[in-house]
């Protein structure tokens, strides 16, 4: 491996920013330049990285002599800005990271991967979820085909978001930054849902909205999606946001021609049922827990392996986790979902 560290800038310093920030900081083959908000910086709250220098904006932090040195940015800005911003860098010849989702529209996250191709800059989608040890398991489980033919599989995603989260200042259930709430809470996991048993088919949704107007301008808080599986089963997702108080689970179940299993918890970090033919479970290592938003919790804390996957495939032509063109096909999911 060269010695030579990759230069890093971050976009977006609120909660999940930061944390790219502090990764990047902690890996000793990466190194973070360049911070880069709207926001007066003395109220970002990132006094901890006094060596990246600061910058109010993506167009002035490209003009400058810094920007020259940096190979990376890390797009962690609201959900509306990721494409037009990724485009930005991408044609200032930079990689991107992009925080989940890659855009709010196929048709955007289209344009990224075009142009990453044109200016042969590599694209990498943000779902550290895959990186959770059940996760990676029940990846390694399906492949193996130990199940035989998969019949049903289900996504619950319940979980609470109230006025501790939806506050006036916050992009958070803006029409046009959050994009709703498959993109903005759950994206992950429709992301394992696509990891896992691939492409979905006639898709059939009901959503609702229950406790959330006035809060937001998203049409929904809730619903239910029914699809069949490439292969002929069935699956079915369930969401919401109106759970009172606290996250319930986040859990995926598949029903199969040899077994059951369902990966389950607040944030798909343990496996509770394992029941598959001539099959023992083995012993799983913990699932990092979920990043911190103040009063919430969110998916798993696993960005650190983001960065060494972005410094391996940079570095040493390692395999990318994430392609652009899974994340597109999250996005295409979600659209199609929302018809």
């Amino acid at each position: 491996m060269s010695q030579d560290k990759i230069k890093f800038a971050v976009i977006g310093c609120g909660h999940i920013g930061k944390r790219h920030a502090e990764m990047i900081s902690r890996n000793d083959a990466a190194e973070l330049v360049a911070l880069i908000d709207v926001k007066p910086k003395e109220a970002l709250g990132i006094e901890s990285f006094e060596g990246a220098q600061f910058f109010n904006s993506l167009e002035d932090f490209l003009a400058s002599d810094l920007s020259k040195e940096v190979e990376v940015v890390n797009v962690a800005s609201p959900n509306g800005f990721h494409a037009e911003q990724a485009l930005l860098c991408l044609e200032n010849n930079k990689h991107v990271v992009i925080e989940k989702p890659l855009s709010l529209s196929v048709e955007d996250a289209q344009k990224v991967i075009d142009t990453s191709k044109k200016v042969n800059k590599t694209v990498f989608c943000v779902m550290q979820n895959r990186y959770s040890p059940p996760s990676e398991w029940l990846k390694g489980v399906i492949d193996s085909g130990k199940l035989g033919k998969i019949f049903m599989v289900q996504l619950n995603c319940y979980w609470n978001r109230d006025d501790r989260y939806y506050k006036p200042e916050s992009w958070h259930g803006d029409a046009k930054l959050d994009g709703g709430t498959l993109f903005t809470q759950f994206s992950h996991f429709i992301d394992l849902l696509y990891w896992m048993v691939g492409d979905i088919s006639n898709i059939q949704s009901q959503m609702r909205n229950f406790n959330h107007e006035g809060l937001t301008q998203l049409k929904e808080d809730s619903g239910m999606v029914q699809f069949d599986l490439q292969e002929g089963g069935l699956g079915c997702i369930n969401f919401s946001t109106s759970v009172w108080n606290n996250n319930l689970e986040s859990s995926l179940t598949i029903i199969a021609e040899n077994g059951s299993i369902k990966v389950g918890g607040q944030y798909m970090d343990k496996v509770e049922v394992c029941n598959i033919k001539d099959y023992e479970m083995p012993e799983l290592a913990p699932t990092n827990p979920g990043n911190d938003y103040g009063a919430y919790k969110g998916s798993a804390a696993n960005h650190h392996y983001v960065i060494e996957n972005v410094v391996g495939v940079l570095k040493d032509n390692a395999p990318i986790t994430v392609k652009a063109e899974e994340g597109l096909k999250v996005v295409e999911m979600i659209e199609r979902m929302y018809l």
